[in-house]
């Protein structure tokens, strides 16, 4: 799975959403995913990285071996 791909299915599973994927080691395994998205309001941070990660539930299990959060509150 790209970088691209995994951006549109977050942005596909939260509406609204802006995110932005890092790979701050360049290999395209660990990433790290900045996620801004009104809909975390009043959540904690487990809750909200809970809800990224259900949009990724299948590509976690396979595809994308190490993926960093960073959730914001628009």
């Amino acid at each position: 799975m790209t970088i691209p791909e995994i951006q549109a299915k977050i942005e596909a599973g939260l509406p609204g959403s802006t995110v932005q994927i890092l790979d701050p080691y360049r290999d395209g395994v660990h990433i790290k995913a900045v996620v801004t998205y009104k809909g975390f309001s009043g959540k904690s941070l487990i809750e909200q990285h809970r809800m990224v990660y259900a949009t990724l539930r299948e590509e976690m299990k396979e595809e994308i071996h190490a993926l960093a959060l960073e959730t914001r509150s628009e």
